[in-house]
């Protein structure tokens, strides 16, 4: 048995929206030689390519396992832990690491028993604010401001060294506690922000304020957060329970009142 293989069989990197085929190949190489199998590939322009093949060298049965999907949920589905990798502070408010810390913490997750992903956007204008809002924290690699371009699958290349280093270090983090219900997955959360942000619609919970910056508030709370499967499952509870007593006072015939403001005897005249 090998701990640091097998942590290293939860992890995934995720390449959003890739331009350049060649990038999808240097990937593909950067994480098989940190001992990485699993590229997950969300919308790209040209896969697959004889460019990505050249450039994988000999990981091309990486790019020949790789998923395709049309959507980030899904190239994140099974995943409990997400890190987005940006050049650029963005508007979502997210915990900002370093590669170094970013690879501590994926791992202790992983050690959690949950898949962990390493997002990366497209490469000219990385991951947009939505595809940011989906992950937990946010991973800049601190280039020189004069020349912060860095290259596609060099910042593969970067998050796999230090999370090979991670897992090499002297002492993994040690096997949680058995518990009876998984974290709650990327899929099932944004099912929950969905169901979410449609409460807040029927209760009339914004009242003018930006139903955008609320609801990546609450991303950032409950991403913190991490519930599991079960916790969600109370949690969708409680929003249907809302959302059925907002049905029932708009469906609610108005109390009728006297001119005075005082309730009208409901009994009748005498």
């Amino acid at each position: 048995m090998n701990p640091a293989a097998d942590l290293a069989s939860l992890f995934r990197f995720v390449l959003v929206r890739t331009s350049h085929p060649g990038n999808i190949g240097g990937a593909a190489r950067a994480i098989r030689t940190m001992g990485f199998t699993r590229l997950e590939l969300v919308a790209p322009q040209r896969f697959p390519d004889r460019e990505a093949d050249a450039l994988a060298a000999n990981a091309v049965q990486v790019l020949a396992e790789a998923g395709v999907h049309e959507t980030l949920v899904d190239g994140l589905a099974g995943a409990s832990f997400a890190l987005g990798l940006s050049a650029r502070r963005r508007g979502v408010n997210l915990p900002e690491l370093s590669p170094r810390e970013g690879a501590r913490q994926a791992l202790a997750a992983a050690a959690r028993g949950g898949q962990v992903a390493l997002v990366f956007g497209n490469e000219r204008t990385g991951l947009e604010n939505e595809e940011l809002a989906t992950c937990h924290a946010m991973v800049r690699i601190p280039s020189v401001d004069d020349f912060s371009s860095l290259n596609l699958a060099q910042a593969v290349q970067v998050m796999a060294y230090e999370l090979r280093l991670a897992l090499l270090g002297d002492e993994l983090p040690a096997a949680p506690p058995e518990h009876d219900e998984p974290p709650a997955d990327a899929a099932q959360m944004e099912r929950f922000y969905a169901h979410l942000a449609e409460t807040l619609d029927d209760i009339d919970f914004h009242k003018g304020r930006s139903p955008e910056t609320i609801m990546l508030r609450l991303r950032k709370l409950f991403q913190r957060a991490q519930p599991d499967q079960r916790e969600l499952r109370v949690l969708h509870g409680i929003l249907a329970d809302a959302q059925r007593m907002a049905m029932l006072a708009r469906s609610a015939p108005a109390s009728p009142r006297s001119t005075a403001g005082s309730p009208v005897n409901q009994a009748g005249p005498d």
